[in-house]
């Protein structure tokens, strides 16, 4: 890896076409029948040529060694595109918050990542405040209009000219004004500066996110108002510029006005023309009457740490606290790190917390849980008990329609944190595309369909679609803590896999000590619903084999394109802070260090 200095705040932005040259910035996975999401990376707005920097230091990019760590740092940057950490890097270098950076990344992803992520969609966010030492939880997940006809989602996949009815109201740009009311320090003018230049001056699209276009090439092609990655009936090569003028004056126009501009007015009478052609039932009282909910964070103390994550219409908190209070550090360190009896006893405890987000999860509006008593360690023991090391429980064998995903990782110099994650759910959501040049999601595909309640003996169970509630989520924006201090920030995307690539990563980093760079990249493992163990075939023939004689039906033909952002804060030998980050290299994340 090439080694950047210091960037003046001036030449930052200026400087990131050096950053997307980098070896290794790029995502290169190989061909496949579809992959979870994909990424994109952009120049700056104005690519001027400048001399290398000082102590700028990218960490965690693909197939590069990690370089060596200064003694302090001042904040740092995860994401998974170079573009979005650069310009959250620039915000961080010009006197931001860990939020106004996650803000001003969540922005950029959404133009030059669009198929998985963007302000048509929505996400939660967990924050630690480092003045009142507190961490607090925003929820501003899609949420199903008041309208809704639970009906009208029972058949999946949805007919192509009613996508619409999987379409929630977008709570992305609700959320970022919460947060920016809570905890930002720079206006919103200029958190949104980078992404708005990046559409309307253009970036070059990347071999990953070209391999996503060609997998929804039919829908693409057959929609003009989303032209900007097709010319002459063809999608664009990789390396071609793109350019989305129209999201640039959106997001600008969101920036000038507020939340207000968005959720009335012109923005809003587009979504909803969009979508009602959809056949979605949003009206205009949804967009109004749209609210960023907090919640009470799920934590647990465990083996002298205090993991803080996020609580439902999340899933993905209850499968890590049920993994952390199923198993001590000592038993797991004991297995050896991605051995078979230890990924094979791993995948047994979250097929386990699969099951449990089936029969028991929803939005806390509608369903009443006991989360304390869910994920208990006397509900963890009883259920290790029945775990055998030797045989695999059977799958119950059902989809889950929740793949997209985006997640990042900020830290700044006042030692605030934000893990931020963002979705519009499947790949480009619902293929909805608006005049204002983002896209619709469809977050109401992960209501429990009708077939999967028969299929647990259930009918209008927890998670079943209801008019105004947020469906089950497996987004897990996590924040872990040692002495009342963060010591871990991390999160991922892949939809399903999410949780479980998160608790792994944690593990790896907790109970075997691995740097967050080396825990990101590290093979992983997801137990989808539909049986078998996907897995990344790096893990080598010998643990496939044993897990193959554990009863495990593994497949290492499914690509992988989930990844974790993780940064890791330690205390180096003279007492100044040491920021190391993980960016996970199966979509070319990037991650800077200042």
């Amino acid at each position: 890896m090439r080694t950047l200095r210091a960037l003046s705040t001036a030449s930052f932005a200026a400087a990131l076409a050096l950053l997307i040259a980098l070896p290794g910035s790029g995502c290169s996975a190989p061909a496949a029948r579809s992959p979870d999401e994909a990424t994109a990376k952009a120049p700056p707005p104005a690519p001027t040529p400048v001399a290398p920097p000082a102590n700028l230091i990218p960490q965690g990019t693909a197939q590069a060694p990690t370089p060596a760590a200064p003694t302090k740092h001042k904040y740092a940057v995860a994401t998974e595109n170079a573009t979005a950490s650069a310009i959250a890097m620039d915000v961080l270098a010009r006197g931001g918050s860990a939020v106004d950076a996650a803000i001003a990344g969540a922005f950029a992803i959404g133009v030059v990542h669009p198929v998985s992520s963007g302000i048509g969609g929505g996400g939660f966010a967990t924050v630690y405040d480092a003045k009142t030492k507190e961490i607090r939880i925003l929820d501003f997940r899609e949420t199903a209009p008041q309208d809704l006809v639970p009906t009208e989602l029972a058949k999946r996949p949805v007919p192509e000219d009613k996508r619409g009815v999987m379409t929630g109201v977008p709570g992305e740009v609700a959320g970022i004004a919460e947060l920016h009311a809570r905890w930002g320090k720079l206006a919103m003018t200029d958190l949104v500066r980078g992404a708005a230049d990046a559409a309307e001056k253009g970036f070059p699209v990347s071999a990953h996110m070209v391999r996503a276009l060609k997998w929804n090439e039919k829908w693409l092609l057959s929609t003009p108002r989303y032209g900007l990655f097709a010319k002459a009936g063809a999608i664009v090569p990789v390396g071609e510029t793109v350019k989305n003028p129209a999201l640039a004056a959106t997001l600008r126009k969101i920036a000038a006005e507020g939340k207000k501009a968005f959720y009335e007015g012109s923005i809003a009478a587009d979504i909803l023309a969009t979508a009602r052609a959809g056949k979605c039932r949003m009206t205009k009282k949804d967009l109004e009457d749209y609210k960023v909910l907090e919640r009470e964070p799920m934590r647990t103390q465990w083996e002298g740490y205090e993991v803080v994550t996020m609580p439902p219409p999340s899933a993905g908190g209850v499968m890590m606290l049920e993994t952390l209070h199923m198993h001590s550090k000592a038993d797991l360190a004991a297995l050896g790190h991605n051995t078979g009896a230890y990924t094979h006893l791993l995948a047994e405890t979250m097929r386990g917390a699969v099951a449990d987000r089936v029969r028991l999860l929803g939005d806390p509006r509608f369903v009443k849980m006991d989360l304390a008593k869910l994920v208990s360690p006397e509900r963890m023991k009883a259920r290790r008990a029945k775990i055998s090391m030797t045989s695999t429980t059977k799958a119950e064998n059902f989809p889950v329609n929740d793949a997209g995903t985006t997640h990042i990782v900020t830290v700044d110099a006042e030692g605030n944190v934000a893990s931020l994650t963002t979705t519009v759910n499947n790949m480009f959501g619902a293929q909805l595309a608006t005049e204002a040049g983002f896209l619709l999601n469809d977050e109401l595909a992960d209501f429990t369909a009708e077939r999967v309640e028969k299929l647990f003996g259930m009918s209008n169970g927890p998670n079943y679609p209801k008019a105004g509630a947020r469906p089950t989520s497996s987004m897990t924006p996590t924040i872990v803590l040692k002495d009342g201090k963060p010591v871990l920030a991390l999160g991922g995307s892949g939809g399903t896999r999410i949780a479980t690539g998160t608790t792994q990563v944690l593990l790896s980093h907790l109970v075997f000590g691995m740097p967050v760079d080396k825990a990101v990249a590290a093979p992983r493992f997801e137990t989808p619903p539909t049986g078998g163990l996907f897995i990344d075939a790096a893990i080598g023939t010998e643990v496939l084999q044993d897990l193959e004689k554990r009863g495990e039906v593994v497949d290492t033909s499914k690509p992988n394109f989930s990844a974790v952002q993780a940064v890791s804060i330690t205390e180096g030998p003279d007492g100044a802070r040491v920021l190391l980050v993980g960016a996970d290299p199966r979509k070319g994340g990037a991650g800077l260090v200042q």
